[in-house]
């Protein structure tokens, strides 16, 4: 069944739900729903509505609420993903596939190794189609909530923000290199449902030493992710799978 995001909360919703926008287009004009069809509607703060579509109108449909059907499927901790800023697409499949895999956020920075380099004009219209394949993902594996995507950030602004996390890991292929293999796994230990967990993964090339020493003079735990070197693209897809079962599969 087709799920769509409102804005909304649930205390704010009453007996229907309107689509307008790109949500009516996407019922309306691709996937040809009509009155009478089935949608589900997630409201802003992870509530599950069960409704049925009226009669579309020009711009909008009112979708009128059933029942509430909310199932919690979102990672028992908040996992964000700091990604160093990669070249082409790859931060869009990241954004896409870690998104179906549960993260709760995603921060881009620019990293002494990222090719890639954006001004404010261009982080903005970055971010905002970042969001956009956010919120697409979210609605394909039925999560209760949008990640949100951050603009992207310095070294020096991630490390402020990650002083809000329960966790800090740092992904460093020399630690893989060197055999170090237990770090990431004994940080989840210290996890309980409900905490958060920030997993800080490198640009191509991976962070400079120099980078290193400063994320681990501010508490990041730098780690080796399996005794495989892995891709910019694969290494926080990796931390998400790990988090789930460590969290999810094995409890």
């Amino acid at each position: 069944m087709q799920r769509y995001f409102t804005d909304l909360p649930k205390h704010k919703i009453s007996s229907f739900i309107q689509a307008e926008g790109d949500d009516f287009h996407h019922i309306v004009k691709v996937m040809r729903m009509r009155e009478g069809d089935s949608v589900v509607w997630v409201t802003s703060d992870g509530e599950e509505a069960l409704c049925t579509l009226m009669e579309p109108g020009n711009s909008e449909v009112k979708c009128s609420v059933k029942e509430w059907i909310t199932e919690n499927k979102e990672l028992p901790v908040h996992i964000a993903i700091a990604c160093g800023l990669p070249k082409g697409d790859k931060l869009d499949f990241i954004i896409q596939k870690g998104t179906e895999l549960g993260a709760f956020s995603f921060i881009p920075f620019n990293a002494a190794r990222s090719v890639v380099k954006l001004d404010d004009k261009k982080s903005k219209k970055k971010t905002g189609r970042w969001q956009k394949i956010a919120k697409e993902a979210a609605e394909q594996s039925y999560r209760n909530l949008i990640p949100a995507v951050y603009d992207p950030v310095s070294i020096k602004e991630l490390i402020q923000i990650a002083k809000d996390y329960d966790v800090k890991i740092a992904a460093y292929e020399e630690a893989a290199k060197n055999g170090e293999k237990s770090r990431f796994a004994q940080a989840l230990e210290q996890l309980s449902p409900g905490q958060t967990l920030l997993v800080a993964t490198g640009p191509e090339g991976g962070f400079t030493e120099a980078e290193m020493e400063l994320l681990q003079e501010n508490g990041f735990i730098t780690a080796g992710f399996g005794p495989r070197i892995l891709r910019t693209e694969t290494a926080p897809l990796y931390a998400l799978s790990a988090v789930s079962y460590h969290f999810e599969l094995m409890r």
